[in-house]
């Protein structure tokens, strides 16, 4: 492992609430003071990071971006997810959702057929409701491992949109006419997939050009589609919008 890697790896360790102090990176690091320095201005010239007053201060989305590269320079990546917070992936998505027209609603929870839900991120814009389940996983995921955590998410959705209308959730898509659900999974690292049974699976760092290219390919995805009215509801689940 390099230099740089074990500077990143130090910035990850101590930058979890959101800054740590110069010194305390360099002593983690076991680099030479010149050195630490010289990488450290190296991030801020790439705006990853901010160094005022002998602290090192980091954004949220900022600390994804130091995750992937400290893994593609040979690091352990279970070890590089010990370092992240769950909440930063969720952030991260709802970041993106937002600038993107969406409103976002974290960590919602909500019973059906007697069964108890949680879904990490939902993002509505009219007619697609995104419905974001943040995978902190730490290797390369086997098939069936990604089998099980499509097919959970998939449930979740459509449980969500067999509920509706929910007014007790005030989400927005409520007051439409029609909403598609769209079960997505995002994580840390690629994984040798893209869609595993048409759910797409987003890399964190793709997650902006997902979102871009949806509304374009929503043929192409899983959907399940909802009309809603005051007097009637009927479900049609399948494949487009």
């Amino acid at each position: 492992m390099n230099f740089e890697c074990n500077m990143l790896i130090s910035v990850l360790k101590l930058t979890k609430n959101g800054s740590a102090l110069i010194k305390d990176i360099n002593t983690e690091a076991r680099l030479p003071q010149t050195l630490c320095m010289e990488l450290l201005q190296k991030l801020q010239n790439e705006n990853i990071i901010k160094l005022k007053n002998e602290t090192a201060e980091i954004k949220t989305e900022e600390r994804i971006k130091i995750a992937i590269k400290t893994a593609t320079l040979g690091a352990d990546i279970q070890h590089i997810s010990t370092l992240m917070h769950w909440q930063e992936f969720e952030q991260i998505a709802a970041i993106a959702l937002k600038y993107n027209g969406y409103s976002v609603h974290n960590n919602i929870r909500f019973k059906h057929e007697n069964k108890r839900y949680e879904i990490d991120v939902i993002g509505c814009r009219k007619p697609l409701v995104i419905c974001i389940d943040c995978k902190h996983w730490a290797h390369t995921i086997t098939t069936s491992a990604l089998r099980k955590i499509v097919e959970q998410q998939t449930q979740r959705t459509k449980a969500l949109s067999d509920t509706q209308p929910n007014t007790k959730l005030n989400l927005e898509y409520t007051q439409w006419e029609k909403a598609t659900f769209i079960p997505t999974v995002i994580s840390l690292i690629p994984s040798a997939y893209k869609f595993h049974d048409q759910v797409p699976i987003v890399p964190i760092l793709s997650l902006q050009d997902f979102i871009n290219q949806l509304p374009f390919h929503i043929e192409n995805v899983k959907t399940h589609q909802k009309f809603i009215t005051s007097t009637y509801i009927t479900s049609d689940e399948g494949l487009g919008a």
